[in-house]
């Protein structure tokens, strides 16, 4: 048996290993130990993938702010160097800026920062704010006469949580950069997380608070991380495959089912709460283009379909970035599989990192909860 940190392995990676007898030893570095596909169990494959903290994939900052009494906030995410990055959009509603520069056959190769925000479209003004603060410090895209910051930005709905006036501005992404730490992010009820929710299929009445997670594994030297604010629709979803927290009974005395009551509503509902949006960004250190870039945010996105439901609605604007941080090298699909087990993991820590507030239950106060993945 090998000696190591342990977690589930994502049924993708099962895909690629199997019938490759050379892959272990290019991906799992074993110096100690000489053996082939043929001799190992799956369960001692679940050794080789440990968790690592988020901050150890490098080459990146994180900075939150909010307006706590607004339940509104920002996070960045600042590039050390200029980034590939890819972009792939589920959602049917999505609020989002430069996001176009991320396409496959537009020009820019990278990126300077991600920012994830609440406001909803009134939000995009708050890219700004960062663009101001790299610019302050030369940094940027060189066309000659300046830098100019390539910030891409996605927006969440919060406007129904808080308060509706007030949005995350270019000051409020502007502190949330001058906060930006290699240390541990805050989880939870903070930056983009701060108002976000889940489980609204009903209204807000039976909602229940989300926020701010994070996840990352490590193989070797390769090192796949996922950051995500959780303003879903639909319900959250444990490992065992069954609602850990999302749509309440109408008592609020523990957890109905999203996609149970959809299907008992045979004519559907015209007004899904449309503001809604599920924000993540994987990040790797592996070296990748964004063509590649854009693929694994695809794949990424069988964390979201695995951890919530339903997912990828016309009320939601779910949407996740992949940045291509370091140098190592690294398996495209390997990379795909272990990002979307890191959004899967994320997105459970950020309804379990999240408290009671303004009006909506946290996880922390669902009666008869467990803990599940």
């Amino acid at each position: 048996m090998l000696v190591g940190e342990t977690t589930e392995i994502a049924p993708e990676l099962e895909t690629i290993i199997r019938g490759r007898e050379s892959f272990l030893d290019k991906h799992w570095k074993m110096k100690y130990i000489r053996i082939t596909f043929q001799q190992i169990s799956f369960q001692e494959v679940l050794l080789m993938l440990k968790e690592i903290g988020i901050m150890e994939v490098g080459g990146f900052r994180v900075g939150h702010a909010q307006d706590v009494q607004a339940a509104t906030g920002c996070t960045v995410i600042l590039c050390d160097r200029m980034s590939p990055a890819g972009l792939d959009v589920r959602g049917g509603g999505p609020a989002s800026r430069e996001s176009q520069i991320l396409n496959p056959v537009a020009a820019a190769e990278g990126i300077n920062a991600v920012l994830l925000s609440g406001g909803s479209a009134f939000g995009l003004d708050a890219a700004g704010g960062v663009q101001k603060y790299l610019e302050e410090r030369d940094i940027g895209f060189d066309v000659g006469v300046t830098k100019v910051p390539l910030v891409s930005q996605s927006c969440l709905f919060d406007l129904v949580v808080g308060s509706k006036d007030v949005r995350p501005t270019g000051t409020m992404a502007y502190e949330a950069c001058e906060r930006a730490s290699y240390e541990a992010p805050a989880e939870g009820n903070v930056g983009a997380g701060t108002g976000c929710s889940i489980g609204k299929y009903r209204g807000m009445a039976r909602a229940m608070k989300s926020g701010f997670g994070t996840c990352a594994f490590q193989t070797g030297d390769l090192k796949v991380g996922a950051l995500v604010a959780v303003n879903a629709l639909g319900d959250v979803y444990g490992a065992d495959g069954e609602p850990m927290a999302g749509l309440l009974n109408q008592e609020k005395t523990g957890l109905s089912n999203t996609l149970e009551e959809m299907f008992s509503d045979a004519e559907g509902k015209e007004n899904l709460f449309t503001g809604n949006t599920t924000l993540g960004v994987v990040v790797t250190n592996a070296a990748f283009h964004k063509t590649q870039l854009t693929k694994i945010a695809g794949m990424t996105h069988n964390g979201y379909a695995r951890a919530i439901r339903p997912v990828h609605t016309t009320a939601d604007g779910d949407s996740i970035y992949a940045l291509s941080l370091g140098d190592v090298s690294g398996d495209l699909n390997l990379v795909g599989a272990m990002a979307a087990r890191a959004m899967e993991h994320a997105i459970r820590r950020a309804v379990y990192s999240a408290k009671s507030a303004y009006g909506l239950m946290g996880w922390d106060a669902l009666p008869g909860k467990k803990e599940n993945g």
